[in-house]
C-alpha cells in the first residue's frame, strides 16, 4: 500500500515537472543553429563583464534635511598669500552677532615670495584645469569624494632655494566662528577693539604699499579633508590699482560625509566673486582689501557612497543569461520559419504543368498518359 502511494505521488510530481527532458535521439543539430548559439554566448560573456563592472563600481546618494544644529562652532580654514608685507595687513572675523575673532587666535603670518617657482606654478595650472572641469561637469564632484584622502591639494614647496626677500604674506591657519553670517577680511593695518565692532590701523602704513594682489591656495569650512577641492582653490588676483577691493560672496552648505574611506562633517560652499577700485569722488565707496562675506545654508546635505548588493547583480545576471537564450531562440525560429516559407515559394514557382490533350468535345485532359508496354 505504502509502495502504491509513493508510486502516486511520484508520477504527480513527474507530471507537475516544467523542465522535460527530449532524448537525445530527437534532438538536430543545424548550422544555424550552431551560429546563432556562438553569438548568444558570446553576448552573454560581454554583458557579464560589463554587468561584473557595474556591480564593482559605486555611486554617490545624496539626501536632503533641515539643519538643526546652530550651536556648533564653524571652522574656517584658510591659505592666503598676500602681495604685502606682514606688518601691513590684519586678518580677522566679524560675525553678525557682532562678534570678533581676532586672527591672533589660530592664523599665522608667514613673510613668503609672491611669484612661484616653476614647479608651483604648474601645481597652480593643474589646479585651475580642475576648476574649469568641475564648474563645466559637476559629476566629478562624486569623484572627488570617493578619492577624498588619496592625496593632497596643498601647494608645493618651493623647490629653486631663491634667496630673493620676502615681499608678500601667507596668511595660514585656522578659525573657530559662530554659525551664523559673517565676514572675514585681510585689509591694512592690524585690527582692535571698538565698542561699535573694530577698526584696523591704517594710518600708520604708506598708502603706495597698498597691493591686495593675493592668491588663495585653500579656503573651506569644517573639518579638514586632504584630497577634496573647493571652489576657490588656485585662485589668483592681481591688483590693477593701489585702491582696489575684492568681494567674495560664500553660501556655505553643511555637508556629513560617508564612504567606504572616511566620514567626516565638512561643508560645501558657492562663491560669486566681485572687484572694483575704491573712488569716493566717483561714488565708489568701501575700502581697500579682500572681503569673504558667508552665510549659511539651512539645510544639510548627506553625501553616502553606496553599493549595488549581490542579490540583485544575481538577479540582474540571471535576467541576461535567461533573456538572451529567450531572445536568440525566438529570433532563429522566426527567421528559419521565414527562410522556409521563401524556399517554398520558389520551389512552387519552378514546377511547370503538363500540356492538356485536347478532346474533341473541347475537354482537355490534364492527366498523364499511360506508358504502352510494346513488348509483346
Amino acid at each position: 500500500m505504502r509502495r502504491l502511494n509513493r508510486k502516486k505521488t511520484l508520477s504527480l510530481v513527474k507530471e507537475l515537472d516544467a523542465f522535460p527532458k527530449v532524448p537525445k535521439s530527437y534532438v538536430e543539430t543545424s548550422a544555424s543553429g550552431g551560429t546563432v548559439s556562438l553569438i548568444a554566448f558570446t553576448t552573454m560573456a560581454l554583458l557579464t563583464i560589463m554587468e561584473f563592472s557595474v556591480y564593482q563600481d559605486t555611486w554617490m546618494k545624496y539626501e536632503y534635511e533641515v539643519d538643526k544644529d546652530f550651536s556648533s562652532k564653524l571652522r574656517i580654514n584658510i591659505d592666503i598669500t598676500v602681495a604685502m608685507k606682514c606688518q601691513y595687513v590684519g586678518a580677522d572675523v566679524l560675525d553678525l552677532a557682532e562678534t570678533m575673532v581676532a586672527s591672533a587666535d589660530g592664523l599665522v603670518y608667514e613673510p613668503a615670495i609672491f611669484d612661484l617657482s616653476p614647479q608651483q606654478k604648474e601645481w597652480q595650472r593643474m589646479l585651475q584645469v580642475i576648476q574649469s572641469r568641475l564648474q563645466e561637469e559637476h559629476s566629478l564632484q562624486d569623484v572627488i569624494f570617493k578619492s577624498a584622502f588619496k592625496g593632497t591639494t596643498a601647494l608645493p614647496p618651493r623647490e629653486d632655494g631663491s634667496l630673493q626677500p620676502p615681499d608678500a604674506c601667507r596668511i595660514h591657519g585656522h578659525l573657530y566662528v559662530n554659525k551664523v553670517a559673517g565676514n572675514f577680511h585681510i585689509t591694512v593695518g592690524k585690527a582692535i577693539p571698538h565698542p561699535r565692532g573694530h577698526a584696523h590701523l591704517a594710518a600708520l602704513v604708506n598708502h603706495d604699499s597698498y597691493n591686495f594682489s593675493h592668491r588663495i591656495d585653500h579656503l573651506s569650512f569644517g573639518e579638514l579633508v586632504p584630497g577634496i577641492i573647493n571652489p576657490l582653490d588656485g585662485t589668483e588676483k592681481i591688483a590693477v590699482d593701489h585702491n582696489q577691493m575684492f568681494q567674495y560672496f560664500i553660501t556655505v552648505v553643511p555637508t556629513k560625509l560617508h564612504t567606504y574611506k572616511i566620514s567626516a562633517d565638512t561643508h560645501q560652499f558657492s562663491v560669486t566673486e566681485r572687484e572694483r577700485i575704491i573712488n569716493h569722488a566717483a561714488g565708489s565707496h568701501g575700502v581697500s582689501g579682500i572681503f569673504m562675506k558667508y552665510d549659511l545654508s539651512s539645510l544639510m546635505v548627506t553625501v553616502t557612497e553606496e553599493h549595488m548588493p549581490f542579490w540583485q547583480f544575481f538577479v540582474r545576471l540571471c535576467g541576461i543569461v535567461g533573456g538572451i537564450f529567450s531572445t536568440t531562440g525566438m529570433l532563429h525560429g522566426i527567421g528559419k520559419f521565414i527562410v522556409e516559407i521563401i524556399c517554398c515559394r520558389f520551389r512552387l514557382g519552378s514546377y511547370k504543368p503538363v500540356n492538356s490533350v485536347p478532346f474533341e468535345d473541347g475537354h482537355t485532359d490534364n492527366h498523364l498518359p499511360l506508358l504502352e508496354n510494346n513488348t509483346h
